[in-house]
């Protein structure tokens, strides 16, 4: 099991740049804005051949009830009861406030192991005397952007935290043949079964839409702070979860906004980034929609932009309680999702409310199913046969007086599923036909809710002296 390390200490000490570099990557937004970290997030990580769970927290300070600040801190006391050892930064730089002292009486109630590191420490600068007034004895000096004292740091927690997998039997390992060890990049594709590796899920919409009460729904726990104010999360939150025994990583994001509106918000736009990543990482994607204003020009704008990264989709019609007249209104939006949204069209459409719970039940099936349908592969066979009925039934326009031929087609991938056309003149084909084959598909096949890719590989006529 890895040691459980929760990073706690004031706002803007470098919690976040301390986590990145524990993680090695960059996971969390860095930004010098206090405050920028508001919910807790965990990642699994090795460092100095130590497996580590690093939670990465928000401020812990003294708030008004009811404050964001407050909710916050809520979020940091839970991260220090999950933890099996705490990692109290200060700012070297700032000496030891009130607010450090405040954290340093309540790790102390904690009752836990407590390794004090005080950051910023470039150059010959010392940490404060008074540091030992905190009553965790030295401490180690570090700074997380430059990487300073990282090998310190590591000697103080290795009493803590079991060794990494494979560190034990290094010796054991030097003896296998690695020539006969199995290539696992060699999977064949079609006999790989999807179900075995966890679903990556992303709740994505605007802001306010009700993305982290449906994440701490799904979850069961107030994992990420919610509220009434619009754009309370700034960075993708993951947590693992699991849909009728499949495992999933779950993706709180952050809202997305039109870009005029967040021009020279450097913030902001950070926080965009992390939610594009967050859909770049996904397998499929929720689409968060305010059932008081459906399908406003925004939602169409993020749901475009998941079916051209190639992403399975679920749009989660919330805040359905609110909804006075509701008879007749699911079909309503079923015609004009189609509508509006015709490259993902017949995608699974559930109305919920987040905050009771109604209808969260019936979300469940739409994403397995809208996860199926990504990952599918076709047999060519079946394949063509759809295709000699789609040409009998509704055969492709002349282009300049010669006929387009669609021989025949295959699906080359999935993930999401791809399909090629092979024939003479394809790439004139126009984009309503393709669209009827793209239906075609979905409806005969299943497909319903992955965006499909139609590949165009015209064939060489051997009469043509120009080829």
């Amino acid at each position: 099991m890895p040691l459980t390390l929760a990073i706690v200490g004031r706002p803007n000490v470098g919690k976040s740049s301390l986590f990145n570099r524990l993680a090695g990557r960059r996971i969390a937004i860095v930004h010098d804005t206090p405050g920028v970290t508001r919910d807790r997030r965990a990642v699994d990580a090795e460092f100095a051949g130590m497996d580590l769970r690093l939670i990465d927290t928000a401020g812990f300070e003294d708030a008004p009830a009811g404050s964001i600040s407050e909710r916050m801190t809520e979020q940091t006391v839970t991260a220090i009861a999950e933890a099996d050892a705490l990692l109290f930064v200060i700012d070297a730089r700032a000496g030891v406030t009130a607010g450090d002292e405040i954290i340093a009486q309540a790790l102390h109630r904690a009752g836990k192991p407590v390794i004090l590191a005080a950051n910023k420490c470039e150059g010959r600068l010392e940490p404060p005397a008074e540091i030992y007034a905190l009553g965790f004895g030295e401490a180690v000096k570090i700074s997380a952007e430059h990487a300073l004292g990282m090998e310190a740091l590591a000697e103080a927690l290795a009493p803590l935290a079991p060794p990494a997998p494979g560190q034990e039997n290094e010796d054991e390992d030097e003896d296998w043949d690695t020539e006969e060890a199995p290539d696992a990049q060699e999977e064949d594709e079609e006999a790989f079964d999807y179900t075995s590796k966890p679903l990556r899920l992303a709740l994505v919409g605007r802001p306010n839409t009700g993305k982290s009460s449906l994440f701490n729904r799904l979850l069961g726990e107030e994992r990420s702070i919610t509220g009434p104010e619009a754009g309370l999360t700034r960075d993708a939150i993951t947590a693992p979860w699991r849909i009728e025994g499949r495992e999933v990583l779950l993706h709180d994001t952050a809202g997305l906004r039109k870009k005029a509106r967040m021009a020279g918000e450097t913030l902001e736009e950070m926080s965009v980034a992390s939610t594009l990543d967050a859909i770049r990482f996904a397998d499929c994607v929720i689409v968060m929609i305010d059932a008081t204003q459906p399908f406003e020009k925004q939602d169409l704008t993020i749901a475009d932009l998941i079916a051209r990264e190639g992403r399975a989709v679920v749009f989660a019609v919330n805040k359905w309680d609110l909804v006075e007249n509701k008879q007749g209104a699911i079909g309503q939006l079923r015609e004009k999702l189609d509508r509006l949204l015709p490259q993902v069209a017949g995608a699974g459409l559930v109305a919920i409310s987040a905050r009771t719970g109604e209808g969260v039940d019936r979300l469940l099936p739409a994403i397995l199913t809208a996860d199926k349908a990504w990952n599918t592969r076709v047999p060519t066979a079946a394949l063509n046969r759809f295709l000699e009925g789609a040409l009998a039934r509704h055969a492709p326009p002349a282009i300049s007086g010669r006929r387009v031929r669609i021989r025949y087609m295959t699906q080359p991938k999935a993930r999401p599923p791809t399909f090629a056309l092979f024939g003479n003149q394809l790439d004139a084909l126009p984009e309503a036909y393709g669209r009827y084959l793209q239906n075609g598909l979905r409806e005969n096949f299943g497909l319903a809710g992955a965006p499909l890719r139609l590949v165009m590989r015209n064939t060489k006529n051997p009469y043509d002296p120009k080829k």
